[in-house]
């Protein structure tokens, strides 16, 4: 019989791999695209896919204000966030966040995708998003994904 060594990926080698990507958010399904997102942050595209290895690529993500919701949760979805005082609970609809943080939206949809932990943390770091249709991430020649 013989024995099969798990395959660790070192961390100089994750940080050489790394690509970047730009997605455009215009007409796409919020969740969906969500779930792209994620899994690229994260590195679970790749064959040498090391859980706690952030090997995953940077993502740049254009006319975030663009992106579709189905249903009825532009009404019905709220976003809610706590100063700390009693009595310090704030709640924003979906609809009201779109029209004036739609980075926002994303990025909270991206981030209830992550696991909740240091690594998750820095995987946030490399997603850039845009509510227009221009970044200032040219110099880094990124591959635009459909």
């Amino acid at each position: 019989m013989s024995q099969f060594k798990t395959y660790s990926l070192p961390k100089e080698k994750a940080l050489d791999q790394r690509k970047w990507y730009v997605i455009d958010a215009s007409g796409q399904v919020l969740g969906r695209l969500a779930t792209k997102i994620a899994v690229r942050l994260r590195g679970k595209h790749k064959p040498d896919y090391t859980p706690h290895v952030d090997n995953g690529d940077f993502i740049i993500v254009i006319n975030a204000d663009k992106v579709k919701v189905t249903g009825r949760k532009l009404d019905q979805k709220k976003y809610y966030r706590h100063s700390g005082y009693p009595g310090g609970i704030k709640e924003i609809t979906l609809k009201k966040l779109l029209e004036e943080k739609p980075e926002r939206v994303i990025y909270n949809a991206v981030k209830g995708m992550l696991p909740k932990n240091r690594l998750a943390r820095k995987q946030l770091t490399k997603l850039k998003i845009y509510a227009g249709p221009n970044h200032p991430h040219t110099a880094q020649n990124p591959i635009v994904l459909d």
